[in-house]
């Protein structure tokens, strides 16, 4: 008795290669979206800083379509240039995470096994501490301002990825190939060179992206509670600090719309890395 699909329901299964395409569109629009973000925000650093006391605190209108701050200032200017700044710092610092987790999954894998103890009680322990605790520690010791925070996320964020990495660098030491490259005299940076780093840079990519809405998000905490940016720096944080005092007097739109911008934004991100992984691991795609 043979088994067979009706052909009503081939036709319905997406093939890899249209899952492909469409995924490939997909992260293009996402990732011009971002780029164009940014290059609005450097255009609108500096009309976002022109005051007008004559337009203070205006509704949502046609010329001003978040509305203005107690100086006249657009808001939707000011949106757009802490965007564009917690894009920049999200970004270094899911950089440098992922700097991190690279050299410690390479050295867990190569290293021996005191090497691998090593990083992984690094890894339990900062998975151990409350994450939110550690970066307000971390950027109030370092003095605040925008190095501080970029440092506090960066030295923060890397213990997740690190496991994965490490996981798969054990898988990978563990194969055949590898153990011939080393029975022919091979040495540790050879195989992490030749062996390893084909294995571990399509995650590293894909967890470097989806660390990125997370070091969003946390600068934006941190500048809410007064130790990320310069304060004179109109990041979404600071915006929606500032906001806080004027709320009770019916003014929503100076905390409502930056925090939907900055929502909305991290969501774009976060579609970007869905769909990078999507391509460099096809098979986890649901048809």
């Amino acid at each position: 008795m043979s088994l067979a699909v009706p052909d009503a329901r081939v036709r319905l299964l997406p093939t890899w290669r249209d899952r492909r395409t469409r995924t490939l569109a997909a992260l293009a629009l996402a990732v011009l979206v971002a780029v164009a973000l940014v290059v609005a925000g450097t255009l609108a650093a500096a009309p976002a800083q022109v005051t007008d006391l004559d337009r203070r605190n205006l509704t949502p209108g046609l010329d001003h379509p978040f509305g203005t701050d107690r100086y006249g200032r657009d808001l939707f200017l000011r949106t757009l240039v802490g965007l564009r700044l917690s894009l920049l710092v999200g970004a270094v610092a899911a950089l440098m995470s992922g700097g991190i987790a690279i050299v410690l999954a390479l050295l867990a894998a190569v290293g021996g096994r005191a090497s691998a103890a090593v990083v992984n009680w690094l890894v339990d322990l900062f998975l151990a501490l409350p994450h939110l605790v550690l970066l307000i520690l971390l950027a109030f010791s370092l003095g605040g301002g925008t190095g501080a925070v970029v440092l506090a996320i960066g030295l923060t964020h890397w213990p997740r990825l690190t496991r994965v990495l490490v996981s798969v660098g054990r898988e990978t030491t563990s194969a055949e190939y590898v153990a011939i490259s080393r029975a022919l005299g091979h040495g540790p940076v050879h195989v992490a060179r030749r062996h390893l780093a084909p294995h571990l840079v399509p995650h590293l990519s894909v967890g470097v992206v989806l660390m990125f809405p997370h070091a969003i998000l946390h600068e934006a905490a941190l500048s809410f509670l007064g130790l990320g940016v310069d304060p004179g720096l109109p990041a979404v944080g600071v915006l929606l600090a500032e906001s806080m005092r004027y709320l009770s007097a019916g003014h929503w739109w100076l905390a409502v719309l930056p925090g939907l911008g900055l929502l909305l934004m991290v969501r774009l991100v976060d579609r970007i890395g869905e769909n990078l992984r999507l391509l460099l691991a096809p098979r986890s795609a649901q048809l």
